[in-house]
């Protein structure tokens, strides 16, 4: 297996995850954009300060560290683009998801305007590819090539969600498609591209990018389920918001599939649930997740990211990473699913 192994012919141990953690947190704080024009760039160095789990770059790094210990700017600044792009993402789609917040704090379009969070993000998208060049040459093109498919895809992800909108019944294997390209796709992106400027070959890179795109799916799917049954305070977003604007999630499409099965007055429940008006937020969130608990609907959300979960470890036992290294991205992967980062 050609891989970059600096570091490790001494037997030097993996770095610690809570390490890896704190060098993205510094590396994040050490990002310099100009102070003008402030309308582009204030908004930009909102988003990125407000925090965050930064779960692309950590995952990045801990995938690079599993085979090089030479932690410079060729792993750090392409682990930024990650990001940076996900960052971008975000801004544009509390737009489209008309949400007032992110991390606790108001959104880039409720504190300025839509204009302003339109532009910021761009600037963001750009800046990402900028990020990206520092990757060494021997796997540069492979990386931009990778990153390249996964911005596409991520718009494929995003136009579906939209799709959705405007659709009565969506199909559970459609939403398990939109949320592949939509989140588990950067995810995997960033693995990979760690694994890829660490000198792994592209089998191992694949099967490390298999192993996060399942991981990606378990995330989203407990990002749905925290939206309705989390801690706010916690998860950073007003719970309920999902609820609120009917919005297609796991949560959802399983309690539509659930009420077919049960009766017609099921179905006829959840309609009306769906139909409340903005004047009875706080009645409609605490109904409709009454109805979820009564079609045991938290239980098999519950049960469905525990299964993507061992299908992502499953795909980690397919590699020939050690075992050591395995265990270091299930630890990842634990923290992950459990929030614990």
């Amino acid at each position: 297996m050609n891989t970059c192994t600096r570091g490790r012919e001494n037997n030097n141990p993996m770095l610690q995850l809570e390490e890896i953690y704190k060098i993205i947190d510094d590396e994040i704080s050490r990002l310099n954009w100009p102070e003008e024009p402030r309308g582009l760039y204030a908004p930009l160095k909102y988003m990125l300060d407000i925090g965050g789990k930064r779960l692309r770059p950590r995952f990045c790094l801990t995938a690079y560290n599993l085979f090089s210990d030479d932690i410079a700017e060729h792993i750090l600044s392409p682990a930024m683009a990650l990001e940076v792009f996900h960052s971008f993402t975000l801004i544009h789609d509390d737009i489209m998801d008309k949400a007032d917040i992110r991390r606790g704090m108001p959104t880039v379009y409720k504190k300025w305007d839509n204009n302003t969070a339109i532009l910021s993000g761009d600037a963001m998208c750009i800046s990402s590819y900028q990020l990206l060049n520092a990757a060494p040459e021997h796997c540069l093109k492979a990386v931009h090539d990778l990153f390249t498919k996964t911005a596409l895809e991520v718009c494929e992800g995003q136009q579906m969600d939209m799709n959705f909108e405007t659709m009565d019944n969506v199909p559970m294997e459609d939403y398990m498609t939109m949320i592949g390209l939509k989140t588990g796709v950067l995810i995997a992106c960033a693995a990979s591209i760690g694994a890829l400027i660490a000198g792994a070959n592209r089998n191992l890179s694949q099967q490390i990018y298999d192993f996060g795109f399942q991981l990606g799916l378990a995330f989203q799917i407990q990002d749905d389920y925290l939206d309705s049954f989390g801690d706010e305070k916690v998860f950073g977003k007003k719970i309920g918001g999902d609820i609120l604007n009917n919005k297609k999630t796991w949560l959802l499409i399983k309690c539509r599939e659930e009420a077919l099965k049960k009766d017609a007055d099921s179905i006829r429940t959840l309609e009306e649930l769906l139909a409340m008006g903005e004047s009875e937020e706080n009645a409609k969130i605490e109904a409709v997740k009454a109805f979820y608990r009564s079609l045991s609907i938290d239980t098999l959300a519950e049960e469905a990211i525990n299964a993507y979960y061992n299908q992502a470890i499953s795909e980690l036992e397919k590699t020939s990473l050690s075992s050591a290294q395995k265990a270091q991205l299930e630890k990842f992967a634990s923290g992950l699913v459990s929030r614990q980062f």
